[in-house]
């Protein structure tokens, strides 16, 4: 048997799981970027040459933080459509895309690893591009709120790119500067 929602219980329904996924996406992006000691003040990144392309240290906080808000949106608009086809798989994709992706920031400034950062990347721009193309086809709406989070990871793996290049000896280097041993 199959049931019909008005627009109203539609709509209620995006917003429940909109209430759901877009928290958690935010949360999941800021507890790891926090465990991750990411961004300037990090003593390792800080003495790294930074290429031309890198913009002010604010732009990071502000973009992540609308583009975890679209991805969530898109997903709870992927998830509340009930019985698409292609749904699960759509979802599947999302899961580890987004676990590549927090993956990211813990590799690149917590464990210094540029190079595995790149590969991560690396993975995450053509999972990204499947998971779009499973959103569009279940709501074409969702799969286009990602087009500029495709752009920003392909901007990302440029500068992770330029940042390996720039500074090869930092690469999986051990200490991040935090502590200076001074003998007397």
């Amino acid at each position: 048997m199959r049931y019909l929602a008005s627009p109203a219980q539609l709509r209620a329904n995006l917003l429940r799981w909109s209430l759901f996924t877009v928290p958690t996406v935010l949360g999941l992006g800021f507890l790891s970027s926090i465990v991750a000691n990411a961004g300037p003040e990090n003593p390792w990144f800080a003495a790294l040459a930074k290429p031309g392309l890198y913009p002010p240290p604010a732009t990071f906080g502000i973009v992540w933080s609308v583009l975890y808000v679209l991805i969530g949106v898109a997903l709870a608009m992927v998830a509340s459509a009930r019985g698409a086809q292609g749904r699960g798989v759509a979802v599947a994709v999302f899961a580890v895309q987004l676990v590549l992706n927090l993956s990211w920031s813990p590799v690149f400034f917590g464990m210094h690893q540029m190079t595995a950062a790149l590969a991560i990347i690396g993975m995450m721009i053509p999972l990204t591009v499947g998971m779009i193309l499973l959103f569009w086809r279940v709501r074409p709406t969702a799969g286009a709120m990602l087009l500029p989070y495709l752009a920003w990871i392909c901007f990302a793996a440029v500068l992770n790119y330029q940042f390996l290049a720039m500074n090869p000896a930092a690469d999986g280097a051990a200490g991040s500067g935090a502590a200076v041993r001074v003998q007397l």
